[in-house]
């Protein structure tokens, strides 16, 4: 594998061939099956939960954090999406169709018109962006 790729664009293909030949080289493909995978794109998840743990609610762009810490949640962000790309890549599944299907079924399931109130009847707030309840 070469070094960060400044100038090629990335693409969800770009990865899975990447990490595809990553694999490959160190004769890791043996023991990456959906199972496995799912396991480790777990512990990642982990990993990332432990840097907002105890930060309580954080502000987009992340006002106050340190460089350091905006590299490592990239690092941790960037091994999420790894694993899921090689789960996807070896279970047949095209992410990005995939994501973008789940996009039109959420707008289906989720019509515009009835995100115009934030109410629900029974005073429960409605979080406007993935349609679930929280309160």
């Amino acid at each position: 594998m070469t070094g960060p790729l400044e100038a090629e664009s990335v693409t969800l293909d770009l990865l899975k061939k990447k990490m595809a030949d990553f694999a490959k080289e160190r004769d890791w493909e043996q023991f990456h099956s959906p199972r496995n995978l799912l396991l480790a794109l777990v512990g990642e998840v982990g990993e990332l939960s432990e840097i907002f743990q105890w930060k309580g609610e954080v502000p987009k762009g992340l006002p106050g954090w340190k460089e350091e810490e905006k590299v490592h949640l990239g690092e941790e962000l960037s091994d999420v999406l790894l694993y899921l790309v090689q789960l996807s890549d070896i279970c047949g599944i095209d992410l990005g169709k995939a994501a973008l299907r789940k996009v039109e079924l959420n707008a289906i399931k989720y019509p515009v018109s009835k995100q115009q109130s934030q109410k629900t009847n029974n005073n429960t707030l409605f979080n406007v962006n993935n349609g679930t309840e929280s309160g």
